[in-house]
């Protein structure tokens, strides 16, 4: 039997700020914009939706908000003994509607993690519902955090993911889904696409399907280029690490971003380049906008095989003894001059 998956990669145009200090967009009209795309998915045959990074908010990290009160609004409280995400009720409209519709849900949000002696810690998360068992099957907390935890020059584009989130602590963990024909997914968020290391460490477990949100600027007045060259440069990384990750692995990759102004100013509008790539590292589809646009596609899981069994067979090919120094060293350490 064809182990066949439809899956829409839900592209939000910009969320404003949040909380809504006069005017932004609040939680709930980003909410309807989720929801009907969700309708809109659902219409159109698809069994998962992805939506991008810090999908119920701004990207706020473009910002250092000093108030506590203020910095708390824009996460989710977790914690072993409660609540839980599918509890919060700005996500629960859409994973009922989810439900209903039997779609499962990919989503990135921001996570107040407090643990069993009361310990916060805060971490740029996504999770996996699955529609039919009615519950989170995977949580993905971000691993390479960009940025950093002071600001720069004023007129420069800020990048403060360092400043709010935690480095995640839940490595990078393949799981199956049941009712999609028991595929192997693994999700990554933003930066995340990047690292090879993430995506082999994926590949290693079989993935067929990795899902990855993001929020990425396509300017920096401080960096070199005009906003035509830088753009088209974001552009081009972007689509290398999402293509390479695929072809390397022999996987499916459903990239989703948030696009758009969100802010006035240095920093305020984030690339588009929603895109699907196949194991062969080809193109299945891509956005055209920087609004929110849905991209419907069917993939065939078992078009990872040939990849899998032949080039990218890994336990063939790997050879391990020459491999140390990736997980022996952080900094680069170039060798001494003749």
């Amino acid at each position: 039997m064809a182990r066949i998956i439809t899956v829409a990669a839900a592209q939000l145009g910009p969320i404003k700020a949040v909380p809504n200090p006069g005017g932004d967009e609040p939680r709930d009209a980003a909410m309807k914009r989720m929801l009907s795309l969700l309708e809109d998915a659902a219409a159109k045959g698809a069994q998962l939706v992805v939506y991008p990074e810090l999908a119920l908010t701004t990207f706020f990290p473009r910002a250092m908000l000093t108030d506590p009160a203020e910095i708390a609004a824009l996460f989710e409280p977790e914690s072993p003994a409660g609540p839980s995400i599918v509890e919060s009720p700005h996500l629960k409209p859409l994973l009922e509607r989810a439900t209903a519709l039997g779609v499962d849900v990919s989503i990135g949000y921001a996570e107040r993690w407090t643990d069993e002696e009361g310990k916060t810690t805060d971490y740029n998360t996504a999770i996996y519902y699955e529609a039919a068992s009615r519950a989170v099957l995977a949580k993905y907390r971000k691993v390479h955090l960009p940025g950093r935890t002071f600001l720069l020059p004023e007129g420069s584009a800020q990048q403060l993911e360092k400043y709010y989130f935690t480095p995640g602590d839940l490595g990078f963990q393949a799981f199956r889904v049941p009712s999609r024909h028991q595929a192997i997914c693994g999700m990554l968020i933003c930066n995340d696409r990047r690292w090879p290391e993430a995506w082999r460490c994926l590949g290693l477990q079989g993935v067929e399907l990795v899902l990855c949100g993001f929020n990425t600027s396509d300017y920096k007045p401080q960096e070199p280029g005009s906003v035509a060259e830088q753009t088209e440069m974001a552009y081009l990384h972007h689509y290398i690490s999402c293509q390479g990750g695929s072809y390397t692995n022999a996987c499916f990759g459903v990239h989703v971003a948030k696009a758009g102004a969100e802010a006035e100013g240095a920093g305020g509008t984030l690339m588009g380049g929603t895109v699907i790539y196949d194991p062969m590292g080809r193109k299945v589809g891509e956005t055209t906008t920087l609004d929110d646009e849905l991209l419907v596609a069917t993939l065939d899981l078992d078009m990872c095989k040939q990849q899998k069994s032949t080039i990218f067979n890994f336990a063939n090919h790997r050879r391990l003894e020459h491999y140390g120094r990736i997980v022996e060293q952080v900094g680069a350490e170039e060798p001494p001059e003749a």
